[in-house]
C-alpha cells in the first residue's frame, strides 16, 4: 500500500514530463511553478537535504559556470549562461535570491534554478550572465551574502525571460563591514 501512495504522487511529475518530450521539446518551460524542494541526494559522499529554508541569508563563496550552455538544469530547464540564474545545493527550484559581492557591495537578484556547486566551500554557483551583473567573472569566485528574497512580479518576469531584474543600491558600507567581519568568523 505504501509504494502504491509513493506512486501515486511520482504520477503527476512522470505525466509532465511526458507531455513536455511529446510538444517537442527536452526542456521545462521556464516557470516559477511548481516550486520543487526534491529529496535527500548525496555527491562525492557529502548528503545534501533541499528544504523551503524562507529565511536563508548566507556569507560564503560565489563561483561561476557557463560552459554548459544547453544543458538541462536540475528542475529541468534549458541552462543559458547569459541569463541571471544560479545554481544551489538546498534550495527550493526555483529560489530567488539576493546576491552581494562582499568585495564591492554591488548587489543583484539571482532566479536559482539548478543544484550546485559541489566544490568544497562555495555556497552558490552562479551563471556567467550573474558573474558579470555582479562584477564578480574575472575573478572566477568572490566572497558573497546569499540571501532569500521575494521580488516583485514584473522583476519575475524579467528574470525568467533572461533579463535581469531592476538595479539594486549598492550594500551600505557598515552593513556591508558586517557581514565581512561575519564570514571572517565563520572562515575560523
Amino acid at each position: 500500500m505504501r509504494r502504491f501512495h509513493a506512486l501515486c504522487r511520482l504520477w503527476p511529475a512522470a505525466l509532465a514530463l511526458t507531455l513536455g518530450a511529446c510538444a517537442g521539446g527536452n526542456y521545462r518551460p521556464v516557470s516559477d511553478t511548481p516550486v520543487r524542494i526534491g529529496p535527500a541526494y548525496t555527491i562525492r559522499g557529502t548528503t545534501y537535504i533541499p528544504a523551503a529554508a524562507p529565511g536563508y541569508d548566507a556569507v560564503g563563496y560565489a563561483s561561476w559556470y557557463g560552459s554548459e550552455s544547453g544543458n538541462r538544469t536540475a528542475n529541468g530547464e534549458q541552462f543559458r549562461p547569459g541569463w541571471i540564474t544560479a545554481a544551489h545545493t538546498t534550495l527550493p527550484l526555483p529560489t530567488y535570491v539576493e546576491v552581494t559581492a562582499l568585495d564591492s557591495g554591488r548587489r543583484i537578484i539571482v532566479r536559482v534554478n539548478d543544484r550546485g556547486p559541489f566544490a568544497r566551500g562555495r555556497l552558490i554557483d552562479l551563471s556567467r550572465g550573474a558573474a558579470e551583473q555582479l562584477g564578480m567573472k574575472a575573478q572566477g569566485h568572490a566572497p558573497v551574502r546569499v540571501r532569500r528574497v521575494e521580488p516583485s512580479e514584473r522583476d519575475r518576469k524579467r528574470l525568467r525571460k533572461g533579463k535581469p531584474a531592476a538595479a539594486l543600491s549598492p550594500l551600505p558600507a557598515t552593513e556591508l563591514q558586517r557581514l565581512r567581519e561575519r564570514l571572517a568568523v565563520q572562515g575560523r
